[in-house]
């Protein structure tokens, strides 16, 4: 007993010796290595309990300013992204475009292609994006329209053929992703030939008492072809939104089940399409019926909705034209600022297919492997599954990460990678981190954050004097907590504060 009120008694005695959070928001001169220090055993023995946190810190000159289970594997969530987007920037460079082309089978006779028309998706992830980046579907359907004018095309008597195979895997979900998280627009999986971010949209609303069916109505994109079945009612005040959307690519059906609470307003909720390649091609042949281009037998793609009379391969088209997504900076930009994960999944299966020649998750992830080592790191102290961080089987240390971003400070895209991460109080997933700190030091940091049930991750860069050519790194990863999102925010708040005060410090 008497050496428990020691212990709790000295706690105290730590807390109170540490500056109060809104002392701290503006002096960042308090912040030193023994404050971090201090601070992190403290939260590991109180509010973490048995969760895992791991912490390494290094200052500009190399000086280690905390390091705490720096080398334990633990899952990455979202920072796994540092390392995707880092790579894909390395090796394939900022000015790297997508393209998409359009190619034909058969003849060209008197304005009529006596054939298919196929649209070749090349990897492309803003087409027909929301994204701020992305051109709207109107300006890329009329430049797919041109290229048919060009080419003297005025009627087609085939099909309009999605044709997503350049990735050559099915639109498949890594296997170690959680069912539930399938049908959610964040793990809505990939497609070479990519609409809309390979989501499908609904709104939804409470019925009007409790065990009332939930209203669920399609809104975009519209897609006749699925059948849908909505499992769903209306749950009690304070249950929140517990739907959960079941689809596959197996089959056009899909399955809402679970419940939404009675006092919840409407929302729309992002869902994913399995058929993102068929959604396009009939889109596109909507948009050039009303535009004056007839297409005698609709719609089809290179999966499910294959055309009966079979498939030309690609390289049996002929390719007439075609259009380019906007640069890899930009997507990389978006893919960290957003915490994009069909981005991120994108770039990480286009290294796979440029590096292996095959777009599948295991030849990605060796690609994603070899590249680490061809950098200089050992890819045998990390294990990498996807390229979003989905997965719980990715492991990531603090020491691996701090090496990648040092890393990364010698790479020719170093200063498009350093853009792509926003600053803590920032739009984007940075919207809520920091807002109680001090501009001017928050404004020194750039950072990725990574969350998901029972982890909370952020690692990034903090600039001296703003000075991004000698930055200092650090790792801050969570694992295993019982806390909400919210508490354990306020907890990494502080320790990256005390860690960019300790950077101040050490100069």
């Amino acid at each position: 007993m008497i050496s428990h009120i020691i212990k709790i008694f000295s706690v105290f005695i730590v807390s109170v010796s540490i500056p109060l959070i809104s002392d701290a928001r503006t002096n960042t001169g308090n912040g030193n290595k023994k404050h971090i220090s201090d601070y992190a055993e403290r939260i590991s023995e109180t509010d973490l309990g048995n969760a895992v946190l791991g912490i390494l810190a290094l200052g500009p000159d190399g000086d280690t300013l905390i390091s705490m289970n720096a080398n334990t594997l633990l899952i990455p969530a979202s920072n796994m992204k540092l390392i995707t987007t880092g790579l894909a920037l390395d090796r394939l460079g900022g000015d790297f475009r997508y393209r998409t082309s359009l190619g034909t089978s058969g003849k060209v006779e008197d304005g009529i292609l006596h054939g298919d028309l196929y649209i070749l998706g090349g990897g492309d992830p803003t087409l027909a994006s929301d994204d701020s980046i992305a051109a709207s579907l109107p300006e890329v359907f009329g430049k797919w329209k041109t290229i048919l004018d060009s080419a003297g095309i005025r009627k087609i008597d085939g099909h309009i053929i999605g044709d997503d195979r350049y990735f050559d895997i099915p639109m498949q979900e890594e296997q170690t992703w959680q069912l539930d998280d399938c049908g959610t627009y964040y793990g809505a999986g990939i497609s070479a030939l990519t609409f809309h971010e390979n989501m499908q949209n609904f709104e939804v609303r409470a019925g009007d008492n409790v065990g009332d069916p939930v209203l669920i109505a399609e809104k975009y994109p519209v897609c006749p072809w699925m059948k849908y079945e909505f499992n769903c009612t209306t749950g009690p005040a304070g249950t929140g939104d517990r739907l959960y959307y079941y689809t596959s690519e197996m089959a056009p059906a899909g399955e809402m089940r679970g419940t939404f609470a009675v006092d919840r307003a409407g929302k729309t909720l992002e869902c994913s399409n399995k058929f993102p390649a068929y959604t396009c091609a009939a889109y596109f042949a909507g948009w050039l019926e009303k535009n004056g281009i007839e297409c005698s037998l609709g719609p089809a793609d290179t999966g499910y909705f294959a055309p009966d009379s079979g498939l030309e391969s690609q390289d049996g088209l002929t390719i007439i034209g075609g259009t380019e997504s906007p640069g890899l900076s930009e997507i990389v930009f978006q893919t960290n600022h957003e915490s994009n994960n069909v981005y991120a999944e994108i770039l990480f299966h286009t290294l796979g297919k440029r590096l292996s020649g095959s777009a599948d998750y295991l030849q990605s992830g060796l690609s994603a492997e070899q590249l680490l080592d061809e950098m200089g790191l050992d890819s045998g102290r990390v294990n990498i599954r996807d390229g979003s961080g989905l997965s719980r089987h990715n492991l990531l240390s603090p020491s691996f990460i701090c090496d990648f971003l040092l890393a990364m400070t010698e790479s020719g895209s170093y200063d498009d990678f350093v853009r792509s991460l926003p600053s803590p109080g920032s739009e984007g997933t940075m919207k809520g981190v920091m807002t109680e700190y001090d501009r001017t030091v928050t404004s020194r940091i750039r950072l990725k954050s990574g969350s998901m049930s029972g982890v909370k991750c952020f690692s990034g860069y903090i600039f001296p004097n703003g000075d991004e050519r000698n930055p200092a790194v650090f790792s801050i990863m969570i694992n295993n907590s019982l806390l909400s999102q919210y508490r354990i925010q306020k907890i990494t708040d502080r320790l990256i504060f005390l860690i960019a005060g300790a950077v101040s410090g050490s100069l």
